[in-house]
């Protein structure tokens, strides 16, 4: 519809925008993860029990999802998340290795040296979040698929359930997989976006666990931002369903922030099905789907490209690797999670064009590190590029992609990058590394396409929020309201409206607190595309138009 290129699901994307549950969703114990044939036969090496920390997590605390492809006047669009232009994310580099480096993150080069690639997996690469409400699964999930792909070994994972019995915590062990600070596995909630790694037969992924929990967000944003393939975790338990999706939850909300971040498929697993209260009974299973399709679709999701459902249990790994069992579920035959996801189609990236890594976080190691996800371009080591928006100057010195030490990276890949040139302490999350021919566009001030998705009171200029945009979170101010645009029309108001209430589209001036990097959503929406956070909640999702000053 829009055109940019949006699916044609997001035909009545406007209606859809208006409606927002949003929901916070969470991690739980037991969660329903699938496998796609995993490469059994090259396990890879038994690392030490840090291992599993493929990466550490952005600590960043936010970042910014936003809409994908709409047209500016076509207000509808607002939620679409597919756009010819946008480079997608991806995740690179050899599981295999991965894991023996899994602690690079804090120490890289004091490690025995590591052989240095020329690029990383010919695998095509491909960033997974989690994401649903506290307690659905995700961890356990995640934690499941680590363990049966063969990217947590034996060892670490008994050692992980007697430390979580000592603790009373038997059911939540394998969680810990990627619940890495003690803060998270005492309070059994997942803060940070966790990262892991694993491979099936023809692509490499990567898991970002995001936190559930309604006052981590933001950091489920920095996550979304990131992904191309969203899985939502929906607890089939009685009475967790319901708290997920109903009253408050964060169900809603994450799904909606997964496409406007742009995602280009989303997987709804209904864990939990081996619970008691349950016991594998499709008219549960039915239950849960039928109510949450409809906000699903209306979020701009067709179940005929974009969206699938499957049964699974975390805990027990049932429909994650393997098909689940005749005997336990008869009424179900399609594949099992890792099975869908090796079979989707594959994403296309912008290959050409300027370097652009936005900078989800950075630490001091005999350098300034910066870690980040490739959007477009690709760039090599001893390659000069400027650190945005202080235009500072910098050489690549090392190139770490899934921490393999590479000579060069790509679009898609999780990267993480040694400069010379610039003090760790001078970079924020939110600046953006890029080309000197053609570097990113900065500003302060300028023109958005912005839809109210929910927003008791009015909203006129001098509002204030905190926005969300690729990986930055900025202050902003609105300076003036431009007009109204027609949901269904896409027609502007001739005058300049006083104010702007939930469901409505306007065009308005929005001044930040600082300059920040960005583009205009049509040249490249993966750096145009942003929410609006006001106390706690999503209240508006917009695209840029320009970049005014």
């Amino acid at each position: 519809m829009s055109n940019n290129g949006a699916p044609d699901s997001w035909e009545n994307q406007a209606e859809v925008v208006g409606e927002q549950g949003c929901g916070d969703a969470g991690d739980s114990g037991d969660a329903g993860a699938a496998s796609a044939s995993p490469r059994v036969e090259e396990p890879p090496p038994v690392p030490p029990a840090t291992v599993v920390v493929a990466a550490p997590p952005p600590v960043q605390s936010d970042s910014s999802p936003t809409i994908d492809s709409w047209d500016a006047d076509a207000d509808d669009a607002l939620l679409t998340p597919e756009d010819n232009n946008e480079p997608e994310e991806e995740e690179t580099e050899q599981q295999v290795q991965a894991t023996e480096d899994g602690e690079a993150a804090k120490k890289i080069p004091k490690k025995k040296p590591v052989r240095v690639e020329d690029t990383r997996s010919k695998k095509e690469h491909v960033n997974v979040v989690f994401i649903g409400h506290v307690d659905a699964g995700k961890s356990t999930i995640g934690g499941q698929i680590m363990s049966l792909t063969g990217m947590v070994d034996k060892r670490t994972l008994e050692k992980y359930e007697r430390e979580a019995r000592e603790k009373s915590r038997e059911s939540w062990y394998l969680s810990w997989a990627l619940d890495t600070n003690q803060e998270e596995r005492d309070k059994g909630k997942t803060v940070e976006v966790g990262r892991a790694y694993f491979e099936t037969d023809k692509k490499h992924f990567t898991i970002l666990d995001a936190p559930g929990h309604k006052s981590f967000v933001p950091n489920m944003i920095g996550g979304a931002a990131q992904a191309d393939l969203a899985v939502l975790v929906i607890s089939a338990r009685k009475g967790e369903f319901e708290t997920g999706f109903d009253r408050g939850g964060q169900t809603r909300e994450h799904a909606m922030l997964a496409k406007t971040a742009g995602v280009k498929h989303l997987v709804a697993l209904v864990n939990k099905m081996d619970d008691p209260t349950v016991a594998w009974e499709e008219k549960r299973y039915n239950e849960c789907r039928d109510k949450i399709l409809p906000y699903l679709k209306k979020l701009g999701f067709n179940p005929a490209k974009d969206l699938s459902f499957l049964p699974v249990s975390g805990q027990t790994g049932q429909g994650l690797l393997e098909r689940v069992s005749e005997e336990i579920c008869p009424w179900y035959r399609g594949p099992s999670f890792i099975q869908l996801i090796d079979e989707l189609p594959s994403l296309n990236r912008k290959m050409d064009g300027p370097f652009i890594m936005p900078v989800v976080d950075k630490y001091k190691d005999m350098g300034t590190v910066l870690m980040g996800k490739v959007e477009a371009g690709t760039t090599r080591k001893s390659s000069t590029l400027y650190l945005m928006p202080n235009r500072v100057q910098v050489t690549v010195d090392q190139l770490w992609s899934d921490d393999i030490e590479v000579t060069s990276i790509g679009p898609g890949e999780n990267v993480k990058v040694k400069l010379k040139g610039i003090e760790e302490e001078d970079v924020s999350p939110g600046f953006v590394l890029c080309d000197t021919v053609e570097p990113i566009t900065t500003g302060r001030v300028f023109d958005a396409q912005v839809v109210i998705l929910e927003h008791k009171s009015i909203i006129c200029a001098g509002y204030s929020a905190v926005m969300h945009i690729h990986c930055a979170a900025e202050e902003v101010t609105v300076k003036a309201l431009i007009c109204l645009v027609d949901k269904k029309t896409g027609e502007k108001s001739k005058t300049r409206p006083r104010f702007v209430k939930q469901d409505q589209v306007a065009i308005m001036r929005i001044e930040c607190a600082g300059v920040i990097c960005l583009e205009p959503f049509k040249k490249f929406a993966q750096m145009g595309r942003f929410t609006l956070r006001d106390e706690n909640k999503t209240i508006a999702i917009g695209k840029v138009l320009k970049v005014i000053e």
